[in-house]
């Protein structure tokens, strides 16, 4: 259930937590595969394996920060302006107002098209208050960069 607060505010698709619990998993087993050995040669079996939990148990507690993070982020449509929340520790929260939109980029590398997500990037004349949404489902971006696009065009020309 959705708290008041909540409604109407879009998330990343769930495919990104997926990406990203996959990086973390590659990294946490290549590092565990290479300082294992290490210091089971150097000091022992015994410090081979605890080596490997300590490397274990971080890649677990980076997997809590990386979920908080990936639950942070937010974005809403209303009616004159682009809402984009996001931030852990520090909350940010940008407001661009479709009139101010130079162009929309939607992106995707490599890993992100391997899981069908793409990067909608808000570009304005100022370059600090440029935003962007991470995560989303291809067809979504490609929806939201339209329409955003379609939004920038007809309140520019009212301008």
């Amino acid at each position: 259930m959705t708290s008041p607060e909540d409604q109407g505010w879009l998330h990343p698709a769930p495919a990104l937590w997926h990406m990203r619990q996959a990086e973390l998993g590659v990294v946490t087993v290549v590092l565990a595969l290479l300082i294992g050995p290490i210091f089971t040669a150097a000091f022992g079996g015994v410090a081979g394996v605890i080596s490997v939990v300590a490397v274990g148990a971080a890649g677990a507690l980076t997997a809590w920060f990386v979920r908080r993070r990936f639950l942070a982020w937010r974005y809403q449509e209303r009616h004159e302006d682009l809402i984009v929340a996001r931030g852990v520790m520090v909350h940010r929260l940008s407001v661009v107002p479709y009139g101010r939109m130079q162009f929309v980029e939607v992106t995707a590398g490599p890993v992100e098209r391997m899981f069908h997500l793409s990067t909608v990037k808000l570009h304005t004349a100022a370059a600090a208050s440029d935003a962007r949404i991470p995560g989303l489902a291809q067809d979504e971006a490609a929806r939201l960069r339209d329409r955003l696009t379609e939004l920038g065009e007809s309140k520019a020309a009212g301008m």
